[in-house]
């Protein structure tokens, strides 16, 4: 069977997308409203926290302060600003007396304690204007929040001669749920339009423009209604929302870019609109299937961490990217058999290029002018131009990386608190309040829970000892209940300070006469490192063997995996020395308006590993794929990476910049670790793509040489049975005689200067 009518034969994975394209779309609307219904509400549901390793002995004695002292975790707090006439005048006391005893008396509420009861100096401002009702909300996130929702409207404002402002952890957590909302509604309203436009500008035609947000939105709607199913099983971050928008729409466009451009390449070169769809299929559909694969195997790697947190996030990305690419693969193949050559229509450049008069240029769509032969357009030129002189791109670029990365080699870890909140927000108005201005907190220190009973000698000798610790400012207690107890030991310098972290380990080696656990700021934080730390190696080895596996099935090359994982890897350098430059370290907060805490929340760092690591691979697929392609038709090393390039580099820098617009709307939140997450990823996404891409690759892939390609034996035969390339099957290609490929000197001419404008 000759290599063209092999290439006009559908396969059945192409006969079942296109064989009712129409009831495809209709079936995909359908569930597309059904998802709307399920995912509504989706943010109500989640949870605002998450950091905390549920297994550690700080959690086990939270659990148990909780249950046997719920006045010892007060998580709600209420500012009592008694102005000029102080806390102590009998007005206000007696106000704050009624108000303590109606908040006692609210459901839900219980440990409910003031500075009116316990005259205690924790309670009370240095200069008197201030003091403190204390209790705790019970149930989870979302029960403790809707009480919160309840009772706050009642107590918050002028209450006779006092104002009171609510706060406390349940207030820092439910307001900053609540922002994170408002903020992701309005990243959206930013994002989609200025999408579209990019789109418009890439593509030229507005019908094609829209297919990529088309995808997107089914992927984030889809995505949505997964997570609302998953709150019913287990927690769920709030902070996972933005990644599924930022995924959904920025892996929708890579993958439609991909296929879409393809396909008009097939109508281009004269294929039918059927065959045009099955190659696309065939060539694009295989790689936008492993570049999935890839993304979702670096987001899955966080489901080794006990944080929900970091777990959220790989519920949120393997289902939008699976969604995305379900959505790539099934219905914008159905949408491109509907359109067929109508998928050039509207093609609002025509109108620029008319005034331009380009000759040679008849308006057809997709089409560019064809410029000299050779030339292999602007990406062309740049491949050929770092070939040229790969050494020095090569050192130099690898080495503009690395310094890049060096500020984290000074990264703090801490932990995230109010300061994540707008200045304006209340509860961090009165967590400032009481961090700069009230001798301690309830809630600051740490906690030591003392379990199995013991005499008031053996409680008296620990206390002792405890407070000759050097880290240690004041204890207090014990406070005593059966066969329990608990002290409040209260650090020197900050709550989660390299000393209160310290005092943790001493706390725990320290001998007692009964079972002891220690929880608080400090220790969660101490356990969540130590969480992390323990894992970190097992997330990073599925990462990169599962990639190396999934990159040698589509190249067949021992090299290629080795070289895409350690380029990935140095594409992120950048990201990690901006955040502690610039969100450490408080650089530029004034322009970007937020307060920095000097340290980085530890989740935060695996959290843009794997999302950037994962998308630098999308990329990486992308150009490996076509520069395979090229090699297995023709066998010349240095021209499939030219050709490889040229022809996806406007496609990768047109996708990255439509991502970086995503990722920086996401930015804009006014909850710091949002804004770190999103300018954080889209400087990665740039810099992969611009610099990695453009740069890097090919001076790297010059210097190997046809050595690239090498396999040995086994693994050769290993990848003949069971890889999948996408040049496997390229039959408009062949039939039409190399794709515009000049046969004299192997550069790109004709068909391959079409694509110099991006796609």
């Amino acid at each position: 069977m000759s290599e063209v009518n092999r290439g006009s034969r559908i396969g059945g994975w192409t006969r079942f997308v296109t064989a009712r394209p129409r009831l495809s779309l209709l079936v995909a609307l359908v569930i597309t409203a059904l998802a709307v219904v399920a995912g509504s509400g989706v943010g109500d549901r989640m949870g605002s926290g998450g950091w905390e390793d549920p297994a550690a002995s700080s959690t086990y004695a939270t659990q148990a302060l909780e249950r046997e002292f719920p006045a010892s975790q007060p998580n709600l707090l209420l500012l009592v600003d008694a102005g000029d006439k102080g806390v102590d005048d009998p007005a206000v006391a007696a106000e704050a007396e009624r108000l303590t005893e109606r908040l006692a008396d609210e459901e839900g509420v219980v440990g409910v304690g003031s500075y009116w009861q316990t005259r205690s100096p924790a309670l009370r401002a240095e200069d008197g204007g201030e003091a403190l009702i204390a209790a705790r909300i019970v149930g989870k996130e979302k029960e403790a929040g809707e009480t919160l929702e309840r009772i706050a409207p009642e107590f918050r404002g002028a209450q006779g001669p006092v104002e009171v402002s609510v706060g406390g952890p349940v207030a820092v957590r439910h307001e900053m749920q609540a922002i994170i909302q408002e903020d992701l509604l309005r990243a959206e309203l930013i994002a989609l339009p200025v999408t579209l436009v990019l789109l418009v500008m890439v593509f030229g035609s507005a019908i094609a423009a829209l297919l990529p947000l088309g995808i997107g939105i089914v992927a984030i709607l889809g995505t949505n209604a997964v997570l609302r199913g998953i709150t019913e099983i287990t927690d769920v971050s709030v902070f996972a929302q933005n990644l599924t928008t930022a995924l959904g729409l920025g892996l929708a466009v890579d993958y439609a870019l991909f296929i879409v451009r393809r396909f008009r390449e097939e109508l281009a070169e004269g294929a039918q609109v059927r065959d045009a769809v099955g190659t696309t299929l065939r060539t694009a559909g295989r790689t936008v299937l492993f570049s999935a694969l890839t993304v979702a195997v670096s987001l899955a790697a966080m489901m080794v961490f006990p944080q929900y947190f970091l777990r959220s996030f790989a519920y949120a990305g393997i289902a939008v990217v699976l969604l995305a690419a379900a959505a790539a693969l099934i219905l914008l193949p159905a949408a491109l058999m509907l359109l067929g050559h109508r998928v050039n229509s509207l093609d609002l450049r025509r109108l620029f290029r008319r005034r331009r008069s380009v000759p040679g240029d008849g308006g057809a769509a997709g089409s560019r002018p064809a410029g000299p032969a050779g030339s292999g357009g602007g990406w062309g030129r740049t491949a050929t131009l770092v070939m040229r002189r790969a050494p020095l791109f090569a050192v130099a670029t690898a080495t503009g990386l690395v310094l890049l990365g060096l500020p984290f080699l000074g990264v703090k870890f801490g932990t995230a608190d109010h300061r994540q909140l707008p200045s304006s927000a209340e509860a961090r108005v009165v967590q400032d309040h009481i961090r700069g201005g009230f001798p301690g907190s309830p809630g600051g220190g740490l906690e030591v829970l003392g379990e199995g009973g013991a005499t008031s000698a053996e409680y008296a000798d620990y206390r002792d000892r405890v407070a000759a610790l050097p880290d240690v400012e004041r204890i207090d207690g014990p406070v005593v209940s059966g066969d329990h107890a608990y002290f409040t030991v209260l650090p020197r310098g900050e709550a989660v300070g390299q000393d209160a972290q310290r005092l943790v380990g001493e706390l725990r080696a320290e001998p007692a006469a009964f079972d002891t656990s220690v929880t608080g700021t400090a220790a969660v934080l101490v356990d969540s490192k130590d969480a992390i730390a323990d894992r970190l190696p097992l997330a990073v080895g599925i990462i990169v063997v599962v990639t190396l596996l999934l990159v040698f099935l589509l190249t067949g090359s021992v090299l290629i995996p080795i070289q895409a994982v350690a380029l990935n890897a140095l594409s992120l350098t950048a990201m990690f020395g901006a955040v502690v430059w610039v969100f450490q370290d408080g650089n530029l907060s004034g322009l970007l308006g937020f307060t920095s805490t000097g340290d980085i929340e530890t989740t935060l760092p695996v959290l843009m590993f794997c999302v950037a690591f994962g998308l630098s691979m999308d990329y990486g697929v992308f150009l490996i794929s076509r520069i395979k392609e090229e090699y297995d038709r023709g066998g010349d090393h240095e021209h499939a990476v030219v050709f490889g390039l040229q022809r996806t580099g406007g496609l990768i820098t047109a996708a990255a910049v439509i991502l970086a617009v995503v990722m920086v709307a996401i930015g804009t939140s006014r909850v710091t670790n949002t804004k770190m997450l999103g300018l954080g990823i889209a400087l990665a996404v740039v810099m992969d793509a611009m610099v990695v891409r453009s740069l890097l690759v090919p001076a790297v892939m010059k210097l190997t040489g046809k050595a690239t390609w090498w396999a040995p034996g086994p693994l050769r035969r290993f990848h003949e049975r069971f890889g999948v390339s996408e040049g496997e099957s390229h039959p408009t290609v062949l039939a039409n005689g190399g794709d515009g490929v000049d046969g004299a000197d192997g550069a790109v001419s004709g068909a391959g200067e079409r694509d110099k404008v991006g796609v």
